[in-house]
C-alpha cells in the first residue's frame, strides 16, 4: 500500500527544496503518494492532488501579512481539514515558521500521529529560542539544514539530524567556466516585488555614486520573474537604462561573471558566498516591518554568511543606514583592495564548507525513510 506524505511549502525557494526533496525520496521508494500545498515545482514532481498556492502565500512584511489574515485563516482551517480526511502517515513541513509551526501545534494537539517532520529549521534561534522546548512537544523530528542548529535543537528535546543545506548541490550543477569582467557589478534586489520596490532605488542611487569615480562601471541586475523584470524597468529613467541591463532567471550567471555585487538580504546572500562574488548586503523594508523585526530577532548579524562566520565578513547597511555613499564606498574597497577582496573569499571558503557536501535532500529522504518514533512517543 502507498505511503501517503503530506507537504505544506509556503514560499519559492521551499518550493525548490520540496520539490527536490520529492524526487529523492521518489527515487529511493517509487510506492509514494505526495498531497500537500506548495509551489509548481513540488506540484509537477507530486500529482493533480496538489494545492499551488505560492503566489498567495509567499508574502513578505508584517504588514502584508496582517492584510491578508482572513486569507491565511482559512488556508489554516483548510489545511487541517484536508489531512484530517486524507490520513497521511507523515507530514512534512517546509520552513515557513508563521504557518507550520502553528499548523504542528495544532495537529498534535489532535493527536499523536501523523509523525510530523519539519524540513530547513525555522530560525527561531534568532528571534525566540525559548520557543524550541515547546516545538519539541509538537515536532517528531527536525531535519536542519545549519550544523549549528542540530546541536541547539538536540539540547533542547528535539530530535535533529543537520542533512547538509540543498543549496549545494543545485549551484553546484550551475557553475560555469567564465572569466569575471573588473568592470561588472551584480545587483540582486530581492525576488519580491516590495523588496524590489525599496531596495532597488538604493542599488540605483549606489551606482550613479560608483560611477563618479569608476565610469567604466556597468551593472547587471537579476530579476526573479518577467513581472518584476518590468518592475524594475519602471523604476529606471532613461538615462539609468543604458547602464543596467535587466537579466530574468540568470542570478547563478551573474555572481559567477561579476566582480562585485550588492545583495538583498536572503538566501542569495549565500549562493553569492558559494560563487564567490564578493558583495556587500542591503536590507530595507517598511517600517513597521523593521521595528517589529528589531524588537524580536536577537543576532548579532542579519546576513547568514556573517551568522555562521560568527563575525561580519560581509557588510550590512540596514534599513536607514543602507545609504548609497557608504554602500558604493564598501564596493569600491572590495574592487580596490586585493587583500580586502581576498579575505572575504578566504572566508567563504570556510562558511560553505559549513554546509556540507552536496546530497542534502538524498540525505533527508533517507532520514524520513528511517525515522521511528521512540517507544515512549
Amino acid at each position: 500500500m502507498a505511503k501517503t506524505i503530506y507537504f505544506v511549502a509556503g514560499e519559492a525557494s521551499a518550493d525548490n527544496h520540496g520539490a527536490a526533496l520529492m524526487r529523492a525520496l521518489r527515487d529511493s521508494n517509487a510506492d509514494l503518494r505526495f498531497i500537500g500545498r506548495g509551489g509548481p515545482q513540488m506540484k509537477a514532481v507530486a500529482s493533480d492532488d496538489f494545492d499551488n498556492w505560492i503566489d498567495k502565500s509567499g508574502v513578505l512584511g508584517l504588514w502584508e501579512v496582517i492584510k491578508q489574515y482572513g486569507y491565511f485563516r482559512e488556508q489554516f482551517r483548510a489545511t487541517l481539514r484536508e489531512i484530517a480526511a486524507k490520513k497521511p502517515d507523515i507530514v512534512v513541513l517546509i520552513d515557513y515558521p508563521g504557518f507550520n509551526l502553528r499548523l504542528a501545534r495544532a495537529l498534535r494537539k489532535r493527536s499523536s500521529r501523523p509523525f510530523i517532520i519539519y524540513y530547513i529549521s525555522p530560525q527561531v534561534w534568532a528571534w525566540n529560542r525559548g520557543r524550541i522546548r515547546k516545538m519539541a512537544r509538537w515536532i517528531d523530528l527536525m531535519l536542519c539544514i545549519f550544523p549549528f542548529e542540530a546541536d541547539l535543537y538536540n539540547r533542547s528535546g528535539l530530535r535533529t539530524v543537520f542533512v547538509g543545506h540543498p543549496m549545494v548541490e543545485r549551484l553546484a550543477a550551475k557553475k560555469i567556466d567564465v572569466t569575471r569582467n573588473t568592470n561588472l557589478v551584480g545587483l540582486f534586489p530581492g525576488s519580491r516585488a516590495r523588496e524590489v520596490r525599496k531596495i532597488f532605488p538604493v542599488m540605483i542611487e549606489t551606482a550613479r555614486e560608483l560611477r563618479k569615480s569608476k565610469p567604466d562601471m556597468h551593472f547587471e541586475v537579476a530579476a526573479a520573474s518577467n513581472e518584476l523584470a518590468r518592475q524594475m524597468e519602471a523604476i529606471l529613467d532613461s538615462q539609468d537604462r543604458q547602464l543596467f541591463a535587466i537579466k530574468v532567471g540568470e542570478t547563478s550567471e551573474i555572481m559567477q561573471r561579476a566582480f562585485v555585487g550588492i545583495v538583498a538580504s536572503g538566501s542569495a546572500t549565500l549562493e553569492a558566498a558559494y560563487f564567490e562574488m564578493p558583495f556587500a548586503l542591503v536590507y530595507k523594508v517598511a517600517w513597521p516591518t523593521y521595528l517589529a523585526g528589531r524588537a524580536l530577532v536577537k543576532v548579532k548579524y542579519l546576513g547568514m554568511p556573517n551568522v555562521l562566520a560568527d563575525k561580519q565578513v560581509v557588510s550590512e547597511f540596514i534599513q536607514h543606514n543602507a545609504r548609497a555613499g557608504e554602500i558604493a564606498k564598501a564596493i569600491a574597497r572590495l574592487i580596490d583592495d586585493a587583500q580586502a577582496r581576498q579575505t572575504m573569499l578566504w572566508e567563504f571558503g570556510k562558511i560553505i564548507a559549513q554546509l556540507g557536501p552536496a546530497g542534502a535532500s538524498r540525505r533527508a529522504a533517507e532520514e524520513i525513510f528511517s525515522y521511528q518514533p521512540d517507544d515512549s512517543e
